[in-house]
């Protein structure tokens, strides 16, 4: 081992209980760094997953024009069938068609205006958590045919319970009049008030006979396992649409926009926390350091007398840092990614979490990501950052005078 190597490392020790208060220091920076990143990047997926579950899946197969206009003719045709080999080609948790169209819904006592979803029965619970926010009644299940479900504030306004009679009336495919009436067989409560308000399913099978649709409907969602196999999936299935027709991929990105958005924001407030957070344990690095060069200004002193050059002794002062910041790194990945594998296994959540996601059909535990980039990040910034803290002690040494330097106090 080189000689200055050997030198750095001893001086170090030096004062053993400054040099651990220092490493504890960067040591707590660093797991808590570790910890908070890896909990960031875990909870993202989990406001993801809860995000897109609720209805619009990981993505979608919609007529290229339909998103912009929402228009009940650009349909995708043969749907069902179209699902059907969706589900043997992609490695999903649930692949489901459907079909949506506005109408106006009347009770004995009153009218509004709502969206209706045609559904498969067998298929929506499997890519839509909505099918589990039942409050009243039941879901649809695959052998209705004229049943709904509806949003709890809808059957407030509408004041129909299950089991009573909606009637409702749009405008088919064709331009034809769209009539029907269907029993209330359940009342969904999703917390929503924009959903709950406006939110009517019907089998797929009976709303695309109603609204003349033939075999056609308006989307095919997947939903996946992981975010990461969502790019696999839109590749094969941008195979499996005919050419002919103008359909379009849509990936979680594309249909909410504003998600990603919203995790841009949050990272960079969270950032900003952390570079504080960096920043003093940086400048306490610089403390030690300069305390370090201040005590031995006389032994620089005469080792500048002896011939020995700045830059060498510069060079020394950097080695401590280094060797004083990979202490403090290694310690910090360590005991970092032993907390995290651990959480990552056996989950993490807030006091009152589980209830509130339970009440929301949703996952109550959030799980920290275990990757190689929620555990370096932190810890490698703030290795940098105590590196650069060296520069100002080791400069410091090339404006020092031997003959003053060796009448400094020892």
């Amino acid at each position: 081992m080189n000689l200055t190597w050997v030198l750095a490392w001893r001086n170090l020790w030096r004062h053993r209980r400054r040099t651990w208060l220092t490493v504890g220091a960067m040591l707590f920076c660093n797991v808590l760094l570790v910890f908070l990143i890896s909990l960031q990047l875990g909870s993202y997926q989990v406001m993801i997953d809860n995000s897109l579950a609720l209805f619009s899946g990981h993505l979608q197969v919609q007529q290229a024009d339909y998103r912009a206009d929402q228009r009940l003719r650009d349909t995708v045709p043969q749907v069902t069938a179209l699902a059907e080999e969706m589900r043997g080609q992609l490695d999903a948790v649930g692949v489901a068609a459907r079909g949506q169209a506005f109408a106006l819904a009347s009770s004995e006592e009153r009218s509004f205006g709502i969206q209706i979803t045609g559904v498969q029965p067998a298929y929506e619970p499997l890519v839509s958590s909505l099918p589990g926010l039942v409050a009243q009644g039941r879901y649809l299940q695959p052998d209705d045919s004229d049943a709904i479900v509806v949003g709890a504030v809808l059957a407030r306004n509408l004041r129909v319970a299950p089991g009573d009679a909606l009637t409702f009336i749009g405008s088919g495919r064709d331009g034809s009049i769209a009539a029907g009436i269907a029993t209330v067989v359940g009342i969904l409560d999703s917390g929503i008030p924009e959903v709950d308000r406006g939110m009517a399913q019907v089998p797929l099978a009976w709303f695309q006979d109603v609204f003349a649709m033939g075999e056609a409907g308006h989307a095919v969602v997947v939903r996946m396992a992981h975010l990461e196999q969502v790019q696999a999936a839109v590749a094969t299935t941008r195979g499996l649409l005919p050419a002919e027709e103008n359909l379009a991929v849509l990936d979680w990105d594309a249909l909410q926009p504003g998600l990603r958005q919203a995790i841009q924001s949050d990272m960079a407030s969270a950032w900003f926390m952390y570079a504080v957070l960096i920043l003093l344990v940086a400048f306490s690095v610089l403390n030690t350091q300069l305390m370090s060069v201040m005590e031995r200004t006389h032994e620089f002193g005469v080792m500048l007398a002896l011939g020995l050059g700045p830059g060498r002794l510069a060079r020394l002062v950097a080695m401590e840092t280094m060797l004083l910041s990979l202490l403090g790194l290694a310690l910090g990945l360590l005991c970092g990614a032993l907390l995290v594998a651990y959480l990552s296994v056996a989950g993490f959540t807030y006091p009152g979490m589980e209830e509130l996601a339970a009440r929301f059909n949703m996952a109550g535990r959030i799980y920290p990501e275990f990757s190689v980039v929620a555990l370096t990040w932190g810890p490698l910034v703030v290795f940098v950052f105590c590196l650069l803290a060296a520069i100002y002690p080791a400069l410091s040494l090339f404006r020092l005078a031997p003959v003053s330097a060796m009448r400094a106090a020892r």
